[in-house]
């Protein structure tokens, strides 16, 4: 595998562990002002990005190349509103955006067919991450000023499957 490809798929699954932390820290922080909802979909968003980290570690083994593990800065640990925070992991998930389609370009400019088709996956996950944060956005715009609207839409944030 071509040096530079493999640097950046290493920095990718520190970006995508650093989101899981990022998402966890939300999520502290929506438990401690009571949004139990918003907690739980931060949670399971957490998650998700473990799961994305692992994904790359894993394809760096079966391509028979060793995992190198970055270091996690301390992400933000409080946010204003849950607004501003959904705000974040939306301005955080496009540039998660930009480092895959930069790892795509990689994998073409050194003709690299296995790792581009791997990261279609990524590219299309990246569509879907953008559109569930702005839907809640849009939500969070519909119910602004409204206690009892944003109460709905917390608990209806927690039932997130």
């Amino acid at each position: 595998m071509d040096l530079k490809l493999k640097e950046l798929l290493n920095r990718q699954i520190t970006e995508e562990f650093f989101s899981s932390y990022l998402y966890l820290a939300m999520a502290a922080d929506f438990e401690s002002k009571n949004f139990k909802g918003m907690a739980a979909w931060m949670e399971k968003q957490s998650g998700e990005e473990t799961g994305h980290g692992m994904k790359i570690y894993k394809y760096l083994l079966e391509r028979g190349e060793k995992p190198v593990l970055g270091q996690l800065d301390k992400p933000q640990d409080s946010w204003a509103t849950p607004t501003a925070a959904f705000e974040a992991a939306l301005k955080h998930e496009k540039h998660i955006t930009g480092c895959i389609n930069d790892l795509f370009k990689a994998a073409r400019t050194v003709n690299d067919p296995a790792t581009e088709i791997f990261l279609q996956w990524f590219v299309s996950e990246q569509v879907e991450e953008e559109a569930s944060v702005n839907d809640v956005l849009a939500r969070l715009e519909m119910v602004s000023g409204s206690h009892n609207g944003l109460y709905m839409l917390d608990k209806e944030l927690g039932q997130r499957s």
